[in-house]
Formats: structure tokens, C-alpha cells, sequence
């Protein structure tokens, strides 16, 4: 599929797996070790329960989060195993990937809209700041928008439409990419063109710059 580059106008970007690299199974070994061996029936890159949803749209307090955790799994971990065995996922966020966005945002609209909660919020800002010596994603985009902070997640229509309507956007004129199937399932919902990053064969720039060559 190739888009005619003339009809778009935005870039919607996903975090996780698209521009930062992620991987589940880090996470999902980690609690683990820590006595949960069914995780991946509690969280997953496809699904996961309504404890999880609860901290990613901000309805309960990372406190609240660790305690659900160790209820749930019915273990006896301190805050601290809990927070490094869910921040496991979060791997790199390759320079290259910062140079990209630089390049395209004088000839597009861009966002950032992840589903991501406060704990990861604060890990991955720290590898960011490690890895590249920048102190936040703001300077890369329009505008960055977190469903902890937003109330909403993907793939729920009103998370892409409260970027669609607090940014003015045309749907019809806007791309999203995200490496999430049922994210882009959403985002199609509402006429965005929507895009599936496959992460085990492609990249993000590669991606882009052949749609929109």
C-alpha cells in the first residue's frame, strides 16, 4: 500500500514498538521470577485486564497499581520488584529514529499518542534522556498526548478522536502507525489512514519514507 504523500497533512505516531523499542517477553519473564506464571492471561501486547486499563488511563495511582498487582497474582513483592519486573519491556529508542522525526516535522503535522502509565512514563523518559540527552519528547512533535493523562487508550475511539478534535485534524488527511493491530483497527473507525508497523521485519523509517515517497 502507498499513500499519495499530496493528502497527508498529520502523523500520528505510536510510542512502544514503533519508535521505542519493546519487548513483552522481558516483562513477562521478570513476574515470572517473581512467582506470576500466568502474566501473560493478565497483560499482554493483545489484551489485558481491567487493573492494567485502570493505570494506563489514569484511574488509579502507581500505589494502587503495585497493590492490585500483588492481589491479583497473589504475590508478596515490594513496590520496587514490581516497578523494575513492569519497566523490563522498555529497551532502547534509537537516535536515528529522533533524527527522522526532526527531518519530517517541517513537512508534517505530528503526534505522539501512546498508551503508556505513570511508572513507564518516568522509565522510558529516563532511557531517553540516557541514550539521546534530551529531557522530554515535546520538541519532536506538535503535540504528545499519554492515556494516563488523556483518560483514554487505544484502541477506544475517543482517544483518536480527542487528537483529532483538540488539533483540528481531518481525519482523511491524518496517518497513524502503530505496531498494534486492533490500534489500527480503531483508528480505521473514524477514516484515519491507519498503518501496521510489522516490528519483526520492518522499521519505522523505512516504513514512512516509502508510504510517503
Amino acid at each position: 500500500m502507498q499513500i499519495a504523500k499530496e493528502r497527508i497533512t498529520s502523523i500520528i505516531f505510536d510510542l512502544g514498538g514503533v519508535l521505542l523499542n519493546i519487548d513483552y517477553g522481558r516483562t513477562r519473564t521478570a513476574f515470572e521470577h517473581l512467582g506470576v506464571p500466568n502474566f501473560s492471561d493478565l497483560f499482554s501486547q493483545a489484551q489485558q485486564t481491567e487493573l492494567f486499563s485502570l493505570f494506563e488511563t489514569g484511574k488509579i495511582t502507581e500505589i494502587e497499581f503495585f497493590h492490585g498487582v500483588r492481589t491479583t497474582a497473589g504475590i508478596g513483592c515490594t513496590d520496587d520488584e514490581i516497578r523494575t519486573a513492569w519497566n523490563a519491556m522498555l529497551l532502547s529508542f534509537p537516535p536515528q529514529r529522533l533524527e527522522f522525526l526532526q527531518n519530517i516535522k517541517p513537512r508534517y503535522r505530528t503526534y505522539l499518542l501512546s498508551n503508556t502509565n505513570a511508572t513507564h512514563e518516568t522509565a522510558f523518559l529516563q532511557i531517553i534522556q540516557e541514550e539521546n540527552g534530551i529531557q522530554s519528547l515535546n520538541d519532536y512533535f506538535n503535540s504528545v498526548y499519554f492515556s494516563h493523562k488523556i483518560g483514554y487508550r487505544k484502541p477506544d475511539r475517543d482517544s483518536f478522536s480527542y487528537v483529532l478534535n483538540e488539533n483540528n485534524l481531518d481525519a482523511n488527511q491524518t496517518l497513524f502507525i502503530d505496531d498494534s493491530i486492533q490500534h489500527v483497527m480503531g483508528a480505521k473507525q473514524l477514516g484515519i489512514h491507519s498503518v501496521h508497523l510489522d516490528t519483526s521485519k520492518e522499521n519505522v523509517i523505512e516504513k514512512l519514507s516509502f508510504l510517503l515517497a
